[in-house]
């Protein structure tokens, strides 16, 4: 009878010391976890594998001289005056990025314009994100206005920015919530 207690007690000590144990050596993961997404063109591109074919809408991505037809493309980061006229970014905040994608309906930017950026520091997602907002919404339009403004945190540093018509708009939103795990609106706000 002493042998099975004894036997339970070391059990338990062992048990304990395998608790105690596991947590030595580890750090926070969130630190260590690698981005989920290699660039900003792949955070594009995930979101328009997610679009059904007829939904789709004729586009060309990238900046003028590195144009793509039909899919998001990479963006010049040096391409500083692009990024402000095309993509809607404020000029202050261009030296925030390390990295972007674009997606342009090719009817013209305010039907829709879609940008991937990646932030060189992740902790101020807020600030990128209102300074869009607020270029946005003080932008004097040629050509129609766009309904919507739209800003997304993808996470690991990539922040989504989009304006356009509604409806185009809503379906981007949908699909890009859906196929970017854990993105989340940072901004959505009428323009006008």
């Amino acid at each position: 009878m002493k042998r099975g207690k004894l036997f339970f007690m070391a059990a338990g000590v062992f048990a304990l010391s395998l608790v105690f144990l596991s947590g030595c050596g580890k750090t926070d993961s969130a630190k260590e976890e690698a981005p989920q997404y290699e660039n900003a063109l792949e955070v594009l591109n995930t979101v328009v594998k997610a679009y059904e074919q007829e939904d789709l809408f004729a586009m060309y991505g990238g900046n003028q001289e590195n144009a793509v037809m039909d899919e998001p493309g990479k963006f010049d980061i040096s391409k500083t005056d692009e990024l402000v006229h095309t993509l809607g970014l404020p000029k202050e905040q261009a030296a925030e990025i390390d990295d972007a994608a674009s997606m342009v309906h090719m009817m013209n930017t305010n039907t829709f314009t879609g940008a991937a950026y990646h932030l060189k520091d992740e902790k101020k997602k807020e600030e990128f994100a209102e300074a869009v907002k607020s270029n946005l919404l003080a932008n004097q339009w040629v050509c129609g206005q766009p309904d919507t403004v739209l800003i997304l945190d993808v996470g690991g540093g990539y922040v989504i920015t989009a304006y356009g018509q509604a409806e185009i708009m809503k379906l981007f939103l949908t699909n890009a919530t859906n196929a970017l795990s854990g993105a989340t609106v940072l901004v959505e706000a009428p323009i006008g």
